[in-house]
């Protein structure tokens, strides 16, 4: 098992002496450098807890990907999952929401953390509406599936499945709870909450377009080269499918990380860890063929995916702590776990 997280472990002990450095540069004390060190230690904890049910979702994915784009997800889609969604992200939103340029966010969050903090924070209406529906789409379609003929919890996934045949179902509830929740909020931020909560729609309903069409262009290939270039394609749509649910996962981070710090390296070090964590249960889920053996923890992770975009598009009205979210993903997840052992275990005293 150590194989898969040597690389992990690895980048974690050149993080923690970026961060040593980094802390001794802005206090200059002994004390001060292990409280940063601490920090960077907690956030990459706390990611690893909110993103466990990604790597499974994402071993979900990658078992039936075309192993050279399996193995592009898991270099390039790293890359983009550390830097560009704990990094240029942030700065991102910080530059649109305050049209600056983007060298001009980056010196803003390593010289003015408070505003940088603030700037982003306030964007927190909008994030939560995007992701909270993406994520809401993702863990709704996967119960309301008519061909899912396996139950962890069958008086709530038997019916879900029967109501598949509603076209468009798991739309309509999303909106309703957009529209639902929006009018417990203000209503200057209720028109920012729910146009990003439809182009969170758009986003998911994009993307599984694409990987429809393209799946349909595999099957009509006949030609050797024709099947490779489907193939191909195919595996874009799914390399795309993963990195917008990877950003959907780590919207709560990135903001949640400011309760610990406002510094923008600090949290890229501590998400970054985390980042890196998942990456290596990912790769290890796939190889040992954990989610054939246990056969309810893909179930536990979309549950936990669902509490999540609950919790997500909750958030711009409730103050809900990034523990009880970790909690409740955690406990999801170890609750499938625990019925996918004893499952197994009735099943061998049959035999």
């Amino acid at each position: 098992m150590f194989k898969y997280y040597k690389g992990s472990l690895l980048f974690t002990a050149l993080c923690m002496a970026l961060a040593a450095w980094l802390g001794w540069d802005i206090t200059g004390t002994l004390g001060g450098t292990l409280g940063i060190l601490w920090i960077v230690a907690v956030l990459g904890v706390l990611e690893v807890s909110l993103s466990f049910d990604n790597a499974v979702v994402n071993a979900t994915v990658l078992r039936d990907m075309d192993a050279v784009w399996r193995r592009r997800f898991l270099t390039w889609g790293i890359l983009i999952a550390v830097f560009g969604m704990r990094i240029v992200f942030p700065l991102a939103i910080v530059a649109i929401a305050a049209k600056m340029g983007p060298i001009d966010a980056v010196v803003l969050a390593a010289t003015n953390p408070v505003r940088y903090e603030h700037i982003i924070t306030a964007a927190h209406v909008g994030i939560s509406g995007f992701g909270g529906a993406f994520l809401a789409m993702v863990g709704l379609s996967f119960f309301l599936d008519e061909e899912k003929d396996l139950h962890w919890i069958g008086l709530i996934e038997r019916p879900f499945s029967e109501l598949s045949r509603i076209s468009g179902l798991a739309i309509g509830l999303v909106l309703l709870a957009l529209y639902g929740i929006s009018r417990l909020i203000d209503p200057a931020e209720a028109m920012t909450f729910i146009t990003s909560g439809i182009f969170g729609l758009v986003t998911y309903i994009a993307v599984q377009s694409v990987g429809a069409l393209l799946e349909q262009e595999e099957h009509v290939s006949h030609s050797g080269q024709d099947a490779a270039v489907a193939v191909a394609k195919s595996g874009l749509a799914g390399f795309l499918y993963l990195e917008v649910l990877d950003a959907s996962f780590s919207f709560d981070g990135v903001i949640g990380a400011f309760a610990l710090s406002n510094n923008l390296f600090i949290i890229a070090l501590g998400l970054g860890i985390g980042a890196m964590f998942v990456r290596s249960m990912t790769v290890m889920l796939v190889d040992k063929g954990t989610l054939a053996e246990y056969r309810y923890l893909e179930h536990g992770a979309f549950y936990a995916i669902v509490a999540l975009a609950a919790i997500m598009l909750l958030s711009v009205r409730f103050e809900i702590p990034e523990t009880i979210t970790g909690l409740i993903g955690a406990a999801l997840i170890g609750l499938a776990f625990y019925d996918s052992l004893r499952s197994n275990r009735k099943d061998a005293k049959l035999v």
